[in-house]
C-alpha cells in the first residue's frame, strides 16, 4: 500500500499522535461546522455532516466538541471558509495534494508555498498533479473486523470497488459519490469502521529511499501543522526496509 495508509503508519511510529491531537480535533470540528452550515444540521439528513461526525468520533473527538461545532453553524456565528486544493511536488518529484479550509486565501497560499519551498519542493498550478490520483471513498476496518474473504464479500455486497487487506487492517475503496451509502451498509455488516472519508488515491507511486522519505516527512509534517490545512496526500511508496529505519 502507498500514500495515506503508509503515511498513517509512519505517523504512528514517529509518535506524533499526542502532539497533533488538539490540532486534529480543531480541523475535524471545522469540517463539521462547514458541513452543517452548508446543509442540514441534522447528520441523518446531511451525508457530508454525517461522515464528518463519524470521522470525528473515530478519532475520539469528545461529544461536546462535536455538538459545539454544529451549534456554531446553526447559530450563524461560524466563520466563512473557502475550500481550496493546492497541488505541488515534494522532494524526489513526489506529487502532493493539499486540501485546506481558510478564511484568508492569501495567508494560506503564502504559507503553503513557503512550506513547499523550505522543504525542497515547489507549489504548482491546480491540475498539475491531480491527474495522478483518483477521488475515492475510503472505509477502513481493523483486522478484528474479519478475515480478508469476509471483509471482501461484505465490501462487494455494499457496492465497494476494491479492498486492500494487510496485517494493519482492511482498506475498502468505493466511488466518491457512493461513500455515504457504502459506509452505512458496511456498518450494518461489519460494525463501526475506524474511518470513513473521501481521499485522493494515487494511480501511480514514486519509490523513496530513506533520505527521500525523511525529506518528504518533513514536508508533510510542516503542511499538517498549518492550521488551515485539512489533509495532505502524496503518491509515495516506501519499502518495508525503509519503513523499519524510519
Amino acid at each position: 500500500m502507498a500514500g495515506h495508509s503508509k503515511w498513517a503508519n509512519i505517523q504512528h511510529r514517529k509518535g506524533r499522535q499526542d502532539a497533533v491531537r488538539s490540532k486534529l480535533f480543531s480541523k475535524l470540528a471545522k469540517e463539521i461546522t462547514v458541513a452543517a452550515k452548508m446543509g442540514d444540521p441534522d447528520p441523518e439528513k446531511n451525508p457530508r455532516l454525517r461522515l464528518a461526525v463519524k470521522e470525528a468520533k473515530s478519532q475520539s473527538v469528545p461529544k461536546d466538541v462535536i455538538d459545539r461545532a454544529i451549534t456554531k453553524a446553526i447559530g450563524g456565528d461560524a466563520e466563512n471558509y473557502d475550500e481550496i486544493r493546492y497541488e505541488g511536488y515534494g522532494p524526489e518529484g513526489v506529487a502532493v495534494i493539499v486540501e485546506a479550509m481558510t478564511d484568508n486565501r492569501n495567508r494560506t497560499a503564502s504559507s503553503v508555498r513557503s512550506i513547499f519551498t523550505k522543504s525542497g519542493g515547489n507549489l504548482a498550478e491546480t491540475g498539475a498533479v491531480s491527474f495522478m490520483f483518483e477521488r475515492k471513498g475510503l472505509v477502513s476496518y481493523p483486522v478484528s473486523a474479519g478475515d480478508a474473504d469476509t471483509v471482501f464479500e461484505a465490501a462487494i455486497e455494499a457496492g465497494a470497488e476494491d479492498v486492500e487487506s494487510s496485517e494493519d487492517g482492511h482498506d475498502i475503496y468505493c466511488a466518491d459519490s457512493d461513500l455515504h451509502e457504502v459506509s452505512g451498509t458496511l456498518e450494518t455488516a461489519l460494525g463501526e469502521s475506524e474511518t470513513s472519508k473521501l481521499i485522493w488515491k494515487p494511480t501511480t507511486t514514486a519509490p523513496l529511499d530513506l533520505d527521500g522519505a525523511q525529506k518528504l516527512m518533513k514536508l508533510i509534517n510542516a503542511l499538517e501543522d498549518d492550521d488551515d490545512v485539512q489533509s495532505v496526500t502524496a503518491n509515495f511508496d516506501i519499502s518495508d526496509d525503509v519503513m523499519a529505519q524510519l
